[in-house]
């Protein structure tokens, strides 16, 4: 049984199709790449998925569960957590407050016990405090746990977010375009970061969607293309770069950027 299945998945704005009777199966432990040119609904097969917007027609499911109809917060308890396009991280507050709030999303007391501060509360805020720290450590910016979060450069806010996603413990990870608004070696340096991420996490299923083909082939064991809101390709990094379908795709974009 793949960990997640999508079949036939259709999400539609009124007139618009923006998915079209998509199909994915993806096993536990993989690293899948979901790419496609702009406008393909790649963020809207992650938003059916999440449950920001319900399928028009199709099924979701993760561990065999239906996700249709199910919301956002049930389904992120269940073990999938994501990233978006726009970073979401609270400016203000430090790098390790910003965790934190992953780590207590759930909170296991009520709002007596918190401003009592009875000792299982105590120990509650110490143990989130460690953990902070510990996904902190894991995505590589301990050093700056005490920083603003809005302060940090743009490469470390977004493993921030990615850290703040591990501490929900996720079983399955979205990645929403990590390498938006990155320079070439801030590129370089996350390919190197999300296969550490995937090595270093047993069992973590990571979908990624990504614009730098480059990041993709790097990283993913296996990839779907969308284009048009319908699944144009499907295979390895390698099948991917030969398919004629994806590269017509991708070069009529490129004609539609340059006024050509």
């Amino acid at each position: 049984m793949a960990q997640l299945e999508l079949l036939n998945l259709s999400v539609h704005f009124g007139g618009v199709k923006a998915v079209q009777n998509v199909s994915i199966r993806v096993e536990q432990g993989e690293f899948r790449g979901l790419i496609g040119p702009n406008g393909a609904g790649k963020t809207t097969v992650f938003n059916a998925i999440t449950g920001v917007v319900q399928p028009t027609a199709g099924d979701v499911y993760f561990e065999g569960q239906r996700l249709n109809g199910i919301r956002a917060d049930k389904i992120a308890h269940m073990g999938i957590a994501r990233t978006f396009q726009n970073i979401r991280i609270y400016p203000k507050m430090t790098a390790a407050e910003n965790v934190a709030i992953g780590l207590d999303s759930y909170p296991s007391y009520n709002a007596l016990s918190a401003m009592l501060r009875l000792p299982h509360v105590v120990k509650r805020d110490r143990e989130i405090k460690r953990l902070s720290l510990e996904y902190l450590d894991k995505v590589g910016i301990l050093e700056y746990k005490d920083y603003e979060a809005g302060a940090l450069p743009y490469g470390l806010q977004r493993k921030l977010e990615i850290a703040r996603a591990l501490a929900t413990k996720p079983k399955l990870l979205f990645l929403d375009e990590p390498a938006a608004g990155m320079n070439t070696n801030e590129s370089i340096e996350l390919v190197s970061f999300l296969k550490d991420l995937h090595q270093n996490n047993d069992g973590l299923t990571i979908v990624l969607i990504e614009h730098h083909l480059e990041v993709v082939m790097e990283v993913c064991q296996n990839i779907n293309v969308l284009n048009l809101g319908t699944m144009l390709a499907s295979g390895t990094p390698d099948e991917i770069q030969k398919n004629p379908d994806v590269i017509k795709a991708y070069l009529g974009e490129r004609r539609k950027r340059n006024g050509k």
